[in-house]
Parts: C-alpha cells; structure tokens; sequence
C-alpha cells in the first residue's frame, strides 16, 4: 500500500496557510512576485550589508512534528505501551545510546552524525503549553511573552547592528509567511531566485526598463518610490544568485519536493555570497492525526524521508561552505505520548529539536522527564526552546541574548561551541 502525506487536518492549521498567503501577497511588488511556488514549503532570507561571516538557517517543521517519533525514547517503558501500533522498533534505530535512537528514516545524516555535526535537543518548547497552530506559531516566532510589538526574534537578530541593505528577507516559495521575520526589517516574497529580476523577464530589455524606472523614481517621495528603489537594488545586489549554476554541486541530488528545491534556492543564496546571515526555510506540513504509520509506510516516514534527503544534500551541496552554516530545526509544539484511534498524534506539548553543521558538538542533549501513559499525557518541557536559539545566536551569530529574546533567562545544554 502507498499513499502520500495528508493533508492538515486541524481547522486552525488551514486557517494559519490560508491568513499566511493573504498577508505574503502584500508584500512589495514590481520587482518581484509574492506568490506561492513551492506549495508547502517557505524560504526567507535576510542579508547583511557585507559577504555574511556565519549563516544561520532555521527550518520550521509545520503543523507540528513528533519528537517522540524522530528521536525515539527506547529506554522508557512507556513509550512502546503508549505507541502499540506505532512505535519504532528499538533494533530499527539508529545511533542508539542508553536512551535515544533516531527513526531509520534519517539515514541520509548518518555522515554528518558521525563526524559530530548533529545534535538533538530533546524535551524542547514554549514553557507553557499552547496547543493552537496559529497561535503556538505566532508565540514561538515572535519569541517575546507579553509583547504586543509584533517583532519577531529573527528581524530583532537582522536588526540587531541597525539599518543594514535593503535587502532584509527574502522569501523563497510559498506557505506560512514566519512570524519571526515580521518587524520593522523590510521582507521581499519571491517564488524562486529567477524570479527576482524586473517583471517582463530577462533580457536586452532588462537594463532599459530599469534605466526608465530609476529616473522615473529616483527623486519620487512617499512610501511607493522608498519601495519601488528598494526593489530596484534587491535586482541588483540579488544579481549574483541569478547568475549562479542551477546544478547544484559536490554530487548533491536535492528530493524532488518543496523542501528540496527550497533549500537548494537557499544554497545557491550562500554560495553566490551576496552577504544572506539568516535563511528560513518552512517544512509542512508534519500535522499527523492520523496514520503516523510504521518505519516502513505511513505519513511520517513520508515527511522524515523529504527531511532528511533534502538536508542532507544541502548540506553535500555547500561543501567547504557548510563551515560558515549552523541549521536549527523548530516546531510549534509536539504531539500527545499516547497514539489515537485512527493510528495518529493529537497536540502535545514537548518536542525535540536538531541543530546541525557549524559549530555543533554532535549528539543527544537535554534534560528527559520521561513519559507519563494517560490520554492526555504530554512530553513535558524541560528546555525552553528559545535558551535551544540563544545558544546558536550567541556562539554563532555575535548576538546578545537581551537584543533577541528580552527577558529570557539564558541557560546553556553545551551542543555549540563559539568561534
């Protein structure tokens, strides 16, 4: 039997694509398009005014992934009496420890696990639990309790040495539009690098249709001519990345799926130099109320699979480049330890989240609470899954905990080191 991944099931999960796509259509056109390409799959993009030093990437698993599947807690009883017919066989993992093994579909990072450039974070997420897509989401991005500034942690970071290029977020694809690149930072929504040329395509008629807008709006006031040049210079400084090869290098064989051809727009971003710090790419949707399935079938096999060969060419893609990039995985909450009658995970709360590449000490971290078996019964959250981000930002990215996550108090599990 096959079957491809469902689709979301939880009315606020559709409401969230569905508010997503509006606002993204918002954005500054003329330029660029703000339209879905990717269907389920978003990539943003933030630059500095100079060749980025470190690259951060944050991946999204949409709709709420299950931890409890992807890194397995073999050694507590509960999980297999919770799990009967969906738990992963403890001689089916990978890179077991006393604890921990990683679902078999995650093979493809195997090489990386083994050179030590992946860690998983176990029992991670929001203190307090928050079971609603849209609003879990706005709450993890926005990464400031009690705010109502509408400022997300990734525009504070771009933001955080002042004004820089125009160029501030670039969205790759379609999807969920990430809270936390919302703010005063300027967002540019594109469906592909090709894209991001003057509308009416390329060409001999490219550089005489800029010349014609650059004098009709270079002494212009108002909001549109401040967005019609900023558009203007994101053709012109994006140039580079459209003038890169298309084939993506070292052998890499992207997924034929939005995540991988996402992450490969995100590679030729970072290879073409152009001064990208922060990428984030969405992954959806990991929404799985029904048939989570086995190792060998089911809808999070399907899901995991498209995860772990499209990270893993990216990162095979990069080559010596990967040295300068630090991915970091997050989703809006996890799912309940006891499956439901239809073989699927209702919310939860816990979670587990990866980071992996530049600076990453490879291996299982985190505090585990262990399981409780009752119909209700959570993975408990032991990691604030902001102290998981700061401890990427502040090794890596040369930020302050009080410019990113204000009022967080910082703690370390030890899974980066500084450069």
């Amino acid at each position: 039997m096959t079957t491809t991944p469902a689709a979301p099931c939880c009315d606020d999960y559709r409401a969230t694509t569905r508010r997503g796509f509006l606002r993204g259509s918002l954005a500054i056109g003329g330029a660029t398009a703000a339209t879905v390409a990717y269907g389920s799959t978003l990539a943003q993009t933030a630059y500095a005014a100079e060749p980025a030093a470190q690259v951060l990437v944050v991946l999204s698993m949409r709709g709420a992934a299950d931890g409890l599947s992807l890194v397995v807690p073999h050694a507590d009883p509960v999980y297999y009496a919770a799990r009967p017919s969906i738990s992963v066989a403890s001689d089916r993992l990978l890179v077991k420890n006393g604890m921990f093994g990683l679902h078999p579909t995650l093979a493809p990072l195997l090489p990386m696990w083994n050179a030590g450039k992946v860690a998983a974070v176990h029992a991670t997420g929001l203190p307090v639990a928050n079971r609603s897509h849209f609003s879990a989401m706005e709450e993890v991005e926005d990464a400031d309790p009690g705010s109502d500034a509408r400022i997300g942690w990734l525009n504070r970071l771009v933001g955080r040495d002042g004004p820089g290029s125009p160029i501030e977020a670039i969205q790759f694809g379609g999807g969920v539009p990430s809270a936390a690149v919302c703010g005063p930072e300027a967002v540019l929504a594109t469906g592909d690098v090709d894209d991001v040329q003057l509308s009416g395509g390329s060409g001999t008629g490219e550089a005489a249709r800029r010349t014609a807008l650059e004098a009709a709006w270079s002494g212009a006031g108002g909001d549109l001519a401040f967005g019609m040049r900023s558009a203007l210079k994101v053709v012109a400084d994006f140039a580079p990345v459209r003038a890169s090869s298309e084939t993506p290098a070292n052998g890499a064989a992207y997924p034929r799926t939005d995540l991988g051809r996402a992450l490969h727009s995100a590679a030729r971003t970072i290879r073409a130099d152009v001064g990208a710090e922060i990428i984030t790419v969405d992954h959806g949707s990991w929404d799985h109320h029904t048939w989570v399935g086995t190792p060998d079938n089911g809808n999070l096999k399907n899901m995991a699979t498209d995860f772990a060969g499209s990270v893993a060419a990216f990162f095979a893609d990069l080559g010596t480049l990967a040295s300068k990039v630090t991915l970091v995985t997050i989703s809006e909450f996890g799912r309940r330890v006891v499956e439901n009658a239809n073989q699927g995970l209702d919310h939860g709360h816990g979670n587990v989240m990866f980071a992996m590449g530049a600076g990453v000490k490879g291996g299982y971290y985190g505090t585990w609470p262990g399981l409780t078996k009752t119909s209700d019964a959570d993975l408990l959250v032991t990691t604030d899954y902001r102290n998981v981000l700061n401890e990427v930002i502040t090794t890596r990215m040369g930020a302050t905990t009080a410019s990113v996550f204000p009022g967080l108090s910082a703690s370390t599990t030890g899974f980066m080191t500084s450069l």
